[in-house]
């Protein structure tokens, strides 16, 4: 590893997210996070970032090597080859990891809220509901995947760039933590919360920086983090809740669903499926 290329990658990274995480506080406002005027304001950000965090990209690369000739589309994983399987495969995978919590939703009936148009229709309306599965994994997925691992593939093994990409979409979300404690949330139990979120934003992110470099398509996390949002951190509590055979069936789904999804995570993520051929 070129440490010279691995310190440019890195600061660049930092910057990035940097600027994602400012660029929601640069308006002047009392209201809390989920008020309607801070969420647009923030969707105002987060589409600005769709261009300034690209011109990064580029400026960052053609500073390791000017010579090189950079199609900034497909680093970014933007393509229209393989999309059908880039939009299906990871939704179907992330599921499988997921079976626990959808069959919770069996046992009590809110899987049919997938399938009714009212639901639908409430969720499209609901701001809070269009950042929470919309803008924010197209935002979050364009800015700490597709924007920082073509930088960090070029100073680091596969591995490592999977390894080290989301501690910066775990820290970025560490900003959560004065939000809450403005709200009232004592520091020392904001400062936990913001270490949980940490944990499993972290393992969320390796888990969809490998999506990207399986698939090369920058749709395959933003679908997969989306489905995520949707079902929530998993309640395994539920399983304790249960009794007699659904005890039994959701515990086994629980310990399926991680199963399956190990034994099918190379299957399904083959780079062939998604016309990615290095």
């Amino acid at each position: 590893m070129d440490e010279s290329c691995s310190k440019t990658a890195n600061l660049s990274c930092f910057i990035l997210s940097s600027v994602y995480v400012g660029s929601l506080y640069v308006w002047k406002s009392t209201e809390d996070r989920n008020h309607p005027k801070t969420v647009i304001r923030r969707f105002i950000s987060a589409f600005c970032m769709l261009f300034v965090a690209p011109a990064i990209v580029y400026i960052t690369l053609k500073y390791m090597n000017p010579k090189e000739s950079i199609d900034l589309l497909s680093l970014l994983g933007l393509r229209y080859s393989g999309l059908l399987s880039a939009i299906s495969l990871p939704v179907l995978l992330t599921s499988i990891l997921f079976l626990g919590p959808i069959t919770i939703t069996f046992f009590d009936g809110s899987w049919k809220d997938m399938f009714s148009a009212e639901c639908w229709k409430t969720n499209l309306q609901d701001i809070l509901w269009i950042r929470n599965q919309i803008v924010a994994p197209i935002s979050e997925e364009f800015t700490f995947r597709a924007c920082m691992l073509p930088q960090l593939l070029k100073c680091y093994l596969t591995s490592q760039a999977v390894l080290v990409s989301p501690l910066f979409f775990g820290v970025g979300h560490f900003h959560h933590m004065i939000e809450r404690w403005r709200q009232g949330m004592p520091l020392l139990q904001s400062l936990l919360v913001s270490c949980f979120q940490f944990a499993y934003t972290t393992l969320f992110g390796m888990y969809a920086a490998f999506l990207f470099i399986r698939t090369n398509h920058v749709v395959a996390p933003c679908v997969a983090h989306a489905f995520c949002n949707v079902m929530g951190f998993p309640d395994f509590g539920e399983i304790g809740r249960q009794t007699g055979w659904k005890r039994i069936i959701l515990a086994s789904a629980f310990v399926a669903g991680l199963v399956g999804w190990y034994l099918l995570l190379w299957p399904l993520t083959e780079p062939t499926l998604y016309y990615n051929n290095p």
